[in-house]
Formats: structure tokens, sequence, C-alpha cells
């Protein structure tokens, strides 16, 4: 799953600049795109949440998807953006961190990873040409994983400019600091960090991790974060493929 920030009120990935809204002084905000956001002001402003999933569910049906997919989709998303979330909510019955905010805070020492690695940006992802799932696949078919119960990692490093620029994804397992590494696996080394943690509920992977980025994107703390490494966490929850539970590591300023 890509780290890409979406329109916190259409819910519309935003991989570009020219995508950004605009405030009143001529700035531009990473938090809302052109179409719903412009000179400081909601371009349809009495639109209620359920109006912004029907033509949401209309565009993306002349993209071709499905409509009752589509509109599921939306439903499970867009009441988490920071338009239509309800002032003061914050974790979900469930215990999650759907409700916007992280599951908690934890100090973690560096980590080595091993595994196969790309260079990306979340606008060639979101074209179709992204090497993620791709990495996936590649790294499953490798004779040299670990044990079925170890965890896995989709780690995220190395960004240019944050989520707009360039970063890599590593898709591997955690080694020891003196262990020789398989022939072809790449390596990132993840300093000490600070991390905010985003649970995810158990479900579809298809479904769940998707929720959980959503979650980060809409999260109030962007300046919080240091872009020194983030990561997808699976382990024993994450075995089903249709029945699975995944944390997501976004690394933040040491919390006084």
């Amino acid at each position: 799953m890509m780290n890409v920030t979406v329109c916190q009120s259409c819910g519309m990935p935003l991989t570009s600049t020219d995508q950004f809204g605009t405030e009143l002084n001529g700035g531009t905000t990473r938090e809302y795109c052109i179409y719903c956001y412009k000179d400081g002001r909601f371009e349809q402003p009495g639109m209620s949440l359920e109006n912004m999933i029907e033509m949401c569910t209309a565009i993306l049906k002349k993209e071709g998807m499905d409509e009752e997919s589509a509109r599921s989709m939306l439903r499970n998303q867009l009441p988490y953006l920071k338009r239509w979330k309800p002032a003061g909510q914050s974790q979900s019955a469930s215990g999650t961190g759907l409700g916007g905010e992280p599951v908690r805070y934890v100090t973690l020492p560096g980590k080595r990873l091993t595994g196969l690695a790309s260079r990306t940006t979340n606008a060639v992802e979101m074209s179709g040409q992204g090497s993620i799932g791709e990495l996936w696949g590649r790294y499953f078919a490798s004779e040299h994983l670990p044990s079925s119960e170890a965890a896995r990692y989709g780690c995220y490093t190395d960004y240019t400019d944050g989520i707009a620029g360039e970063y890599t994804i590593l898709v591997g397992h955690e080694v020891g600091a003196t262990d020789v590494l398989p022939e072809g696996f790449d390596e990132v080394q993840l300093p000490p960090a600070t991390y905010a943690v985003f649970t995810s509920r158990t479900g579809p992977m298809v479904e769940v991790v998707s929720e959980v980025w959503e979650t980060v994107w809409a999260w109030g703390q962007q300046s919080d974060r240091t872009f020194t490494g983030d990561f997808e966490y699976y382990d024993e929850r994450s075995l089903n493929p249709e029945q699975m539970q995944v944390d997501v590591y976004i690394a933040v300023k040491e919390r006084k």
C-alpha cells in the first residue's frame, strides 16, 4: 500500500502540487484538492457526506469501477476524513485507530530489514505502472524467506520530499546486525525512532490495509512526521489474507 495523501473532503489521491487546494492568500494546502477547496473555502459548502459519496460514486463509475463497489469503498473511507469527522472523535469502539488517532506511541531501537526494494513515487504507483505489488510477489516467490510465522514489513524510507517526492519501498523481514544477506536482497537500516502506531480492523487484506492508511492520511498531526522510515507490520494476525489485521508505524518527533 503506498504512502500517499488524499483530499480530506473527497478522498482523491493527491500526487502532484497542481492538485492541491488554494488558500485566500494564494498559497496551497495539502489537506484538500483544488476541486473541493479553492481560495480558502469549500466549492460546495453545503454538501453533505452522503451527497459527496454519491457524487464520487458517479465519478468512479465513469472511470470503470463497479457502482456498488465504489459506493461501499467510499462509505468505508470518507467518514474518517477531516471534513466529515465529528469534532472530538478519536478512537472507534473496536479499539483500533480508525477513528483518526494512533492506538499508541512507541519508541523502538534501530532495525535492519532485508528484502526486495524499489525506488518509486506516489504518482507512478497511482498510474498503474508502480512496483509495490510486483515487489510483494517477487519477495514471496524467493527461496530466502524465514519461517511463515516471522513478521513481514512493507517499509518506506529515503523520502526526497515527504509524501510528494520519491521514496524507497522495501518488502521484507528483520535480520540481525551481523547476518549475511541472501544474494540479490537489499537492506534498509531504520534508525531508533518514536512511532505513532495505527491498527486496522480485522478483515480482508484488500480492505483493511487501505483503510488504515486512510486513517494515517486523515490524522491531524501530519506536522509531527519525521519521514525517517515508516512501515507496515504484518505478524501472526496477518497469516490469513481474508481475515487479517495490520499495524502501520509512522515515525514522529520525540514526544515530550
